[in-house]
């Protein structure tokens, strides 16, 4: 069965745990070390460019995942913002279609009073042919006073709303434009390193590059030791994450086709009737947190100290995950790298 990228408990990280780097074969893993009949001053042998590349690219694909993760959490709010923009625009509109509205109603009622206050009150009197009627109609018209006075009211209100949700909707529309500006931000640190990554490997040694695919590839189910996920829908998250071993890890994707690894576990509960946030960071907090020694089938195991990798317990020690691009959803070893949290949803 294949790990992460070694068998060893960690192969992303560089940096302050260096000593965890991923080591992709058995003679690579040997590589550093010191003769059995050395003297203990003796240096140790310098590692071989090959072993550095493969380094290299381990911390390069840790480097893209964090910033695929940034990247999902920008694309996430920006997409939050554009149905609130979308929202606000939508209702503004309505707003303004009533304001028009009232505008055309005080319209006509200012029309009217001119219409009829252009004569003195006795003239117009003394002129009137139906005395009577002339009263009548100059009651309507008090009426229509009080009414003008009150649509005035109303209109000025709705004038003001209107100002304030522009003003809410114009400053949505800059975060909107912010948010996407950090997804495309994003998407070019991970291009970027994906793309010095596939350099470094194309830059291997023919064994050497096999060995690196060969460590990124785990073609047989492990033995789950019969474990029962605890509940029908921790049942239906892990059936659907089985049923995603073997396609391509994608970044940015969350299925049905290709999987980053926290687009993984979203589309794997959601398949369950739960929905999971976007990010690793944030899946890490969706639910209660218990011990690794507690871990059930369905539990999401978040990696790193900054929870820039996820997978999902299935049992007996494995999880299934997205590993990195060019290795697809595969099981491997829950200790493949530092473990931060593991979050029951």
């Amino acid at each position: 069965m294949g790990s992460h990228r070694r068998p060893a408990p960690s192969g992303l990280d560089r940096g302050a745990r260096s000593a965890t780097l991923c080591v992709l074969s058995a003679a690579a893993a040997a590589v550093g070390l010191v003769p059995a009949g050395a003297a203990p001053s003796a240096p140790s042998a310098p590692s071989a460019p090959q072993d550095d590349a493969r380094a290299e690219v381990d911390r390069l694909y840790a480097e893209a995942e964090r910033a695929t993760e940034a990247h999902n959490k920008a694309g996430e709010r920006a997409e939050t913002l554009r149905e609130k923009v979308t929202t606000a625009q939508d209702r503004l509109a309505r707003q303004q279609d009533r304001i028009n509205t009232m505008r055309d109603a005080l319209g006509s009622l200012a029309g009217a009073q001119y219409r009829s206050g252009g004569l003195d009150p006795t003239l117009a009197l003394m002129f009137s042919g139906d005395p009577d009627d002339y009263l009548d109609k100059a009651a309507v018209l008090d009426r229509i006073g009080a009414r003008q006075a009150g649509a005035l009211r109303d209109l000025r209100g709705a004038m003001r709303q209107l100002s304030q949700e522009r003003q809410e909707a114009t400053h949505d529309l800059a975060e909107l434009e912010k948010s996407r500006a950090a997804v495309a931000r994003h998407k070019r640190t991970v291009e970027q390193k994906l793309s010095k990554a596939r350099r470094l490997l194309n830059a291997l040694p023919d064994e050497e590059r096999a060995a690196y695919d060969r460590a990124s590839r785990s073609g047989r189910v492990p033995d789950l030791g019969g474990v029962v996920p605890p509940s029908a829908r921790a049942a239906a998250a892990v059936a659907a994450a089985r049923s995603a071993v073997g396609r391509p890890y994608v970044w940015g994707a969350n299925g049905p086709t290709g999987f980053d690894c926290s687009g993984l576990m979203q589309w794997s509960y959601a398949q369950a009737g739960l929905g999971l946030p976007r990010t690793s960071q944030a899946q890490a907090n969706a639910g209660r947190q218990v011990p690794l020694s507690q871990a059930q089938p369905g539990d999401l195991v978040a990696y790193r100290s900054d929870a820039s990798h996820i997978g999902m317990y299935m049992g007996n020690g494995q999880v299934v995950h997205a590993p990195y691009p060019g290795a697809p959803v595969r099981y491997d070893p829950v200790g493949m790298m530092p473990i931060s949290s593991v979050t029951r949803p």
